[in-house]
């Protein structure tokens, strides 16, 4: 008997190690080969600014596409999020090239998006395969489906810790086992050091002076954190408003982005600038040390808002960084703390507002930026996630936990009240 039951359990951890393999090997290979061909692309439209012309051209192409082969993986990360909760059929693994060629063909032409969505609907395409290979049940394809969401964005951002506790936060450890939470992590440090292997780079950032923890530090903190929180409210809310305007006011999804191809397009002609195409990598790592203009932040969210509400694809995440890095840098000509730290705030802060992951948005910091920044880095991301409001990026996400009671309690208060 005892035997037996050794057997089993050897049977089913070697099965669950081969799955955590392949699936961070493959999802690690796919997030390697997308961001080689992310830097490609950039530099294409970077060398030929002429290229934003063809932004309506490349939003048909990514609407037709979508409308004739992808009409059941559209939804992209929401739907992992909804078959997570609701588990009803695999998720194709047609997601996966959908994804990836539609997020290359925005950032070519100029759209302003991110990569952490690709790489997450990559990984979970991949993951959810091994739900009819290995015949799995439903609380088996949630450990499935956390494990595609944990290698593809511990492997895009060059972030293990944060990767593996995005994807248990992100759906708020809802049925969560120890099983899940110890495969998460292998998973993920499997797909980051499958893309050291390809030898496939990621940015580096800095914070080199960590000021005293002193009562007008930890004022400055909370104040700027609290107005990392709003931009990352404005952010969630702009890229649902655009969304509900375009399915509203054009009825053929395919020319939603092609019109919305054209409004950029004209857009980005008249600022005369791309930094607000793309990913805007260069801008975040020059707001650790040049302070930036305070409306960039404010037009990275409305650039990227109506990109993604018009319907070119990618993610939500780099542009989260970009907005709060920007906003960080602005506001050191007006807040006595270092202009690297500032940033470095803001850029965790306000993607800890717009997907309500606060732990995994500290971890990612102290990953980033060092653990002497730690408690700074805490502190923005807590305030900043309970400043944000209840709305975040994701529609599918169902928010548990502290924020929910809090904007609970309020609500009912003001329904008291009137």
């Amino acid at each position: 008997m005892i035997l037996e039951k050794t057997k089993k359990t050897s049977s089913l951890l070697f099965q669950w190690i081969f799955i955590c393999s392949i699936v961070g090997v493959l999802s690690g290979s796919a997030s390697a080969f997308f961001l080689v061909a992310l830097e490609w692309v950039t530099q294409i439209r970077e060398n030929n600014s002429w290229i934003i012309w063809l932004l309506p051209i490349g939003g048909l192409l990514i609407g037709l596409g979508y409308h004739y082969w992808g009409e059941s993986v559209v939804k992209g990360n929401n739907l992992l999020l909804e078959e997570y909760e609701n588990p009803k059929q695999i998720i194709p693994l047609k997601m996966a090239p959908l994804i990836l060629i539609g997020t290359l063909l925005t950032h070519l032409f100029g759209g302003s998006a991110g990569r952490e969505g690709t790489a997450v609907q990559m990984g979970g395409a991949i993951a959810d395969q091994f739900t009819k290979l290995f015949q799995l049940d439903s609380s088996e394809r949630k450990t499935i489906l956390i494990l595609g969401i944990s290698a593809g964005f511990a492997s895009i951002f060059g972030t293990p810790l944060a990767g593996a506790l995005f994807a248990l936060e992100v759906v708020y450890f809802s049925k969560i086992n120890l099983k899940s939470v110890l495969l998460s992590f292998l998973v993920a440090y499997i797909a980051y050091f499958t893309v050291a292997l390809w030898q496939v780079q990621h940015t580096h950032y800095a914070i080199p002076f960590v000021p005293a923890i002193t009562v007008i530090n930890l004022f400055w903190v909370v104040l700027v954190s609290i107005l990392f929180g709003l931009a990352a409210m404005l952010f969630s809310r702009s890229t649902h408003l655009w969304s509900h305007l375009f399915s509203k006011t054009i009825s053929f999804p395919p020319l939603r982005p092609c019109v919305g191809g054209i409004i950029l397009a004209v857009a980005l002609f008249f600022i005369g600038t791309t930094k607000f195409a793309g990913l805007g990598i260069p801008v975040i790592v020059d707001a650790f040390t040049i302070p930036n203009a305070p409306s960039d932040f404010l037009l990275k969210i409305l650039f990227t808002g109506f990109t993604l509400g018009a319907g070119f694809k990618g993610g939500e995440v780099t542009p989260l960084f970009f907005v709060g890095a920007t906003l960080g840098s602005a506001l050191s000509l007006l807040v006595p703390l270092p202009i690297a730290l500032l940033a470095g705030m803001g850029f965790v802060a306000v993607f800890s507002g717009a997907t309500h992951t606060p732990i995994a948005c500290t971890v990612m910091g102290l990953e980033l930026f060092g653990i002497e920044s730690g408690l700074f880095i805490g502190l923005a991301c807590g305030i900043a996630y309970f400043s944000s409001g209840s709305m975040g990026i994701y529609k599918a996400q169902i928010v548990r936990g502290a924020k929910y009671y809090v904007y609970q309690k309020l609500k009912r208060k003001k329904t008291d009240f009137l």
